[in-house]
């Protein structure tokens, strides 16, 4: 097992309270690390887990979990933690993990889940739809999609994302988030494999030869799998591409090194909107 074998990675910090007598990682932490690796997992698979199997009609149980240790990790350590689906049964799915320390593996973990019924635990048929997502993925092949049009096309999935993120989830009043520039807006969501909308934002036109992005949401689930900065990238070019000269946003304070990362700059001081800390910032297109 090597590290280019696993396209999916979860990077760990051994903490004292995992270290044992023998000043070493307790075996069963290894386990715990392996689960934290099949969580995130799911979020490259852009499948938010309560949503996407309540979809699937049916849950996820371990019947098998087993480990090979061949060293040590001691406190301190940096861990990365590949995991990969090796192989699709009827109603099973097995997975690996690899856990290293730099090129050298510490421990391989062997886990077997089986797709059952949530209520009765009676196995079922792995749907194919998760089968194909999940092939997707170890092939290195898209498990999303990003679609772009008007309110009347996208404006039920947006809402249902804009909703949990900012009504739900930062206490925005919704009579302030649905507001008039949804209808003349241009949309971007991006959907997963299952169909179910995971990432939003629009674009608006602030003044002739400014654009401006906002309304940007992700599923509190699979943030941090790029969902975001592909709706974004989507945007910032529908807007190139319809000759702004410029494109702005309103970012909230936590998310300005997102929005850095992608050529936006600051401009002005920060100030609260929604009753939530924001600054402006600003991307120019060159010629």
């Amino acid at each position: 097992m090597q590290r280019e074998d696993f396209r999916c990675f979860q990077r760990i910090e051994v903490r004292w309270a995992e270290v044992d007598a023998q000043k070493i990682v307790f075996n069963a932490h290894y386990l715990m690390y392996a689960d934290v690796a099949v969580t995130s997992y799911w979020r490259q698979l852009a499948l938010p887990y309560e949503s996407s199997f309540a979809a699937l009609g049916g849950e996820l149980f371990v019947k098998k979990a087993s480990t090979t240790y061949h060293a040590s990790a001691t406190l301190g350590d940096v861990l990365d933690v590949g995991i990969r689906c090796v192989r699709q049964g009827n109603t099973s799915l097995q997975f690996e993990a690899g856990i290293f320390r730099g090129l050298q593996l510490l421990n391989t973990v062997e886990l077997v889940y089986v797709f059952a019924d949530a209520a009765t635990q009676q196995p079922k048929p792995v749907p194919q739809a998760l089968r194909d997502v999940l092939t997707a993925f170890e092939e290195g092949r898209s498990v999303v999609s990003l679609r772009s049009g008007s309110w009347n096309d996208l404006g039920r999935d947006a809402e249902r994302l804009r909703m949990a993120v900012f009504v739900q989830e930062q206490g925005v009043p919704r009579e302030i988030e649905i507001d008039e520039f949804d209808t003349v807006a241009r949309h971007a969501v991006v959907f997963n494999g299952l169909q179910q909308p995971i990432a939003t934002g629009r674009l608006v036109s602030d003044s002739p030869g400014v654009g401006r992005i906002g309304r940007m949401a992700v599923d509190r689930s699979v943030r941090g799998g790029r969902w975001g900065r592909m709706v974004l990238d989507s945007l910032i070019e529908a807007s190139r591409q319809r000759g702004d000269q410029e494109v702005v946003l309103h970012a909230q304070r936590h998310a300005q090194p997102f929005y850095s990362r992608a050529g936006f700059t600051p401009v002005g001081e920060p100030y609260e909107e929604a009753g939530i800390p924001h600054i402006t910032m600003k991307k120019v297109f060159t010629p």
